[in-house]
């Protein structure tokens, strides 16, 4: 029950009281990974794949000592849990974000929303008008649901404390080194690739959840199955495919990142976003992001009870032989 109750404790936190205000461990390892990257960095998959595997590696081994040594304290490793899972959910933050970024454009404050849309995403909006920043609001609230709340609330429910720092670095150093820019080509390649394999699962637990929060699950899973193909990446299809299709809206388009310009399709049959619409994406992705935390739960005692069995297992094999 630690782990379940733990998880449930630290996103009801994450709810009430959003990201730490100071000493955000998440940012500290952004801090320490920027000073390893200076020690090794070089434009080759090789040195990308050392940084990447000495960072997620030390972290996630951080997080597996943890929890050896609260095996026989449940309400250390509950609150531990708590405490790890307020730290890596960012869930109440992406709803500021998104009421921060709705209100400068009801007010018609486009050089304002311009320049926040970089607290949501990393594409240029020198350019963007109202109802581009509105798309490009939806499509980053959708994305980063499945990024910040779902995923490692899923990787925490499988594996608890290790679970949810070792998804929260890979996440990171994606978000850090993994963009298709000159300069991380190649020495990013293993982080984005990492980030890639562990968003999997994840990104088709939260394309299911949206269907079912949105009461829309056989027309979501229709814009899924047909749309998210077109998209470039392999997770942020199916997790767009899936708001588009809820919130009977048509996403994708032609975008630019730093050097990059990226066509990532049409996704829906609806309208193109609206001012309107932000406001509607937040509300899902807050009964999204509440249906994660249920089946995290779950998955923690599904995987109580499964290694319970296994233990149990040799036990009665010995009472057997005697």
């Amino acid at each position: 029950m630690s782990r379940a109750l733990g998880l449930i404790l630290g996103f009801a936190a994450d709810r009430l009281l959003g990201d730490p205000r100071r000493f955000h461990p998440v940012a500290g390892f952004g801090r320490a990974a920027t000073r390893v990257e200076a020690g090794l960095y070089a434009d080759s998959r090789a040195a990308g794949t050392a940084y990447a595997a000495v960072l997620v590696g030390s972290v996630t081994a951080a997080g597996l000592v943890a929890e050896r040594l609260t095996t026989r304290r449940p309400v250390a490793r509950t609150l531990l849990t708590a405490a790890t899972t307020w730290a890596v959910v960012g869930g109440r933050s992406l709803e500021r974000e998104a009421a921060v970024m709705s209100g400068l454009l009801e007010a018609k404050n486009l050089p304002a929303a311009r320049d926040r849309l970089s607290h949501l995403c990393s594409r240029d909006a020198t350019d963007l008008q109202a109802d581009e920043l509105a798309r490009a609001t939806v499509e980053s609230i959708a994305e980063n649901t499945s990024d910040a709340t779902v995923a490692p609330l899923i990787w925490g429910g499988l594996f608890g404390i290790p679970g949810l720092v070792g998804y929260r670095a890979a996440n990171t150093l994606d978000a850090m080194v993994g963009y298709r820019s000159a300069k991380y080509r190649n020495f990013g390649w293993a982080a984005a690739r990492f980030d890639d394999l562990v968003n999997l699962v994840p990104a088709r637990v939260c394309a299911v959840l949206t269907g079912l929060m949105s009461g829309r699950p056989r027309v979501v899973r229709r814009i899924w199955r047909r749309d998210a193909g077109k998209h470039p990446s392999p997770n942020a299809g199916p997790v767009e495919a899936s708001f588009a299709g809820a919130l009977d809206l048509r996403l994708g388009g032609t975008n630019t990142y730093r050097d990059e310009v990226e066509d990532r399709g049409t996704l829906g049959d609806g309208l193109r976003p609206g001012v309107s619409d932000v406001r509607r994406t937040a509300v899902l992705a807050r009964r999204v992001s509440y249906a994660a935390a249920a089946t995290a739960a779950i998955l923690a005692l599904a995987a109580n009870e499964a290694a319970t069995r296994r233990a149990a297992g040799p036990r009665r094999a010995e009472r057997g032989r005697r």
